[in-house]
């Protein structure tokens, strides 16, 4: 059990039943948006920068998408040794000694999943995630898979 020590990813930990046993994780924090921090995207393209994407065009002040790509990289790696990797014989890993429970940010768990998947962290731009939603990502056939992706059935 990971959580992102922002308030309002540890409140959501807190929320779902985790808060107690979850451990905090900086790896997992947010994007460090430096001086675009609380600011829209529609609100930096007509006030800053006409055109700008976060994904390619980053944020002054604040970490570069290779940055928290890194971050990343060293929760998956962590999770490896925690887990383990499953017999590629087997369909899928579902062991309750090796599932992580993940609480984190939009951006953040966008660049997870593509990591995890094997890559750019680039892509990330084209994974949508809503807030508070679900996804499970786990094996198949010994390779990184998608079996869950942004499910707020929970939600209505």
């Amino acid at each position: 059990m990971r959580t992102s020590p922002l308030r309002r990813a540890a409140e959501t930990c807190e929320l779902a039943g985790f808060g107690g046993r979850a451990v905090e994780s900086t790896d997992l924090l947010e994007w460090d948006y430096g001086q675009y921090e609380g600011r829209t995207g529609p609100d930096i393209r007509q006030s800053d920068q006409p055109g700008w994407l976060i994904w390619r065009d980053g944020v002054p002040g604040g970490e570069t998408l290779d940055q928290v790509a890194a971050r990343v990289d060293r929760f998956i790696d962590w999770t490896a040794e925690s887990g383990g990797v499953p017999d590629p014989d087997t369909t899928t890993m579902h062991s309750a000694d090796n599932d992580i429970v993940v609480f984190a940010h939009g951006h953040l768990l966008r660049i997870l999943t593509a990591r995890w998947l094997g890559l750019p962290p680039e892509y990330a731009q084209r994974v949508t995630l809503r807030p508070a939603t679900l996804s499970v990502l786990t094996w198949e056939y010994g390779a990184r898979a998608v079996e869950l992706w942004n499910d707020g059935s929970h939600l209505a």
